[in-house]
């Protein structure tokens, strides 16, 4: 079983885009959930202060590799997870991400504040199957969504 774990990178440092992915990752403390990140290998971002749209020197910081894996990890995951709490700025990459699942009838649990989100739009309201508060919260909502 796959998640996918989706949330702004654009204008974050690289802590801020691992920290609550690798969290996560503990709280669903269950072997036969996989998680894929978009942050995997991308460890040379690990020193810039603010991570751009995209590292064109980098293999795995192009443009094409970016959309080509991220859309390949997102429609072949079996739940998708986008934390959009505090976002900075509107993501338009989780947007999408938040787009294939909705076409891929993919189950989408949001992390997001209760009021005043950035991405608290209509038609991200209608694309989120769950909507929670927490990560541990969407840790539990994976695995009730994907455990027998």
């Amino acid at each position: 079983m796959r998640v996918y774990l989706a949330g702004p990178i654009s204008g974050c440092s690289y802590g801020e885009c691992t920290s609550w992915r690798d969290k996560f990752i503990k709280v669903l403390d269950e072997p036969s959930i996989k998680c894929y990140s978009p942050m995997r290998a991308k460890e040379f971002l690990a020193n810039k202060p603010e991570i751009r749209d995209h590292f064109p020197d980098h293999l795995f910081g192009s443009e094409r590799h970016i959309m080509t894996r991220d859309f390949d990890d997102c429609t072949k995951a079996d739940v998708i997870v986008a934390n959009l709490l505090g976002a900075k700025i509107v993501s338009i990459g989780t947007v999408m991400e938040i787009a294939w699942a909705f076409n891929r009838r993919i189950p989408l649990i949001a992390i997001m504040e209760p009021e005043k989100n950035l991405h608290d739009h209509p038609m991200i309201r209608q694309a989120i199957g769950f909507r929670v508060d927490t990560i541990e919260q969407a840790a539990f909502c994976a695995c009730s969504i994907l455990m027998p």
